[in-house]
């Protein structure tokens, strides 16, 4: 039983198809086309903490290397040797220091420059973004997306079609439970829901709030 309470801390690793769209489904249908070489090379998205941003990036890296292309996560040290025609991520440029951003900036020309490709995120729109004013302009040349974070009936509608999905109804009295005393990212609820179906299985109880409290007190 414990193990399967050690099983919520390991959400599935994030995709593109795992992602819930909610109000983003341009921003997605924009994504895909950049994974597969199409559309647009240069990309900005921005949104509140549990938006989703990271989600979002790693996907797209994990999806470009799946099919065999470069593809890497910015860093200062090692963007110089960068390939210009690889694909880069860099997640919350607003972080990025004196260093870094003139790092990212010398990237971003020698991307356009060769082909590559860039997607980038950050806590506010490029405009608002408090980094070399010469940077805010290439992040703001490309496609910019604000990413909107799923609303409480989003979550519930995703959860409760993930428990058809494993042969169970979910009440709504344990989907608000879910929604109000755990963590609120959807990665998180819908590991914690398998974690709950599993613990339900081996109990031989019915997916109830006092059985996902019990679940929840285990070590």
């Amino acid at each position: 039983m414990k193990q399967l309470a050690l099983d919520i801390a390991a959400p599935p690793a994030p995709t593109l198809d795992n992602f819930v769209s909610g109000r983003n489904l341009e921003l997605l249908v924009a994504l895909d086309a950049f994974v597969r070489g199409e559309g647009a090379r240069f990309i900005y998205l921005w949104g509140d903490i549990g938006s989703g941003r990271s989600h979002l990036l790693h996907a797209v890296l994990a999806a470009v290397r799946a099919a065999g292309r470069t593809a890497q996560s910015f860093d200062a040290e090692t963007a110089p040797g960068a390939p210009p025609d690889a694909l880069i991520v860099a997640d919350d440029v607003h972080k990025l220091d004196d260093v870094a951003q003139v790092a990212l900036f010398d990237l971003y020309n020698r991307l356009r420059a060769g082909g590559g490709a860039l997607l980038a995120s950050g806590d506010v729109a490029p405009a608002q973004l408090t980094v070399r004013e010469d940077l805010k302009t290439r992040l703001a040349a490309g496609l910019v997306y604000q990413l909107h974070a799923l609303t409480d009936e989003e979550k519930a509608a995703a959860l409760a079609r993930h428990a058809e999905a494993r042969g169970f109804a979910l009440t709504k009295e344990v989907s608000d439970y879910l929604l109000h005393h755990t963590r609120r990212d959807l990665p998180s609820l819908l590991a914690l829901l398998d974690a709950l179906d599993r613990y339900s299985l081996a109990s031989r109880r019915a997916v109830t709030v006092p059985l996902l409290r019990e679940l929840l007190k285990q070590d």
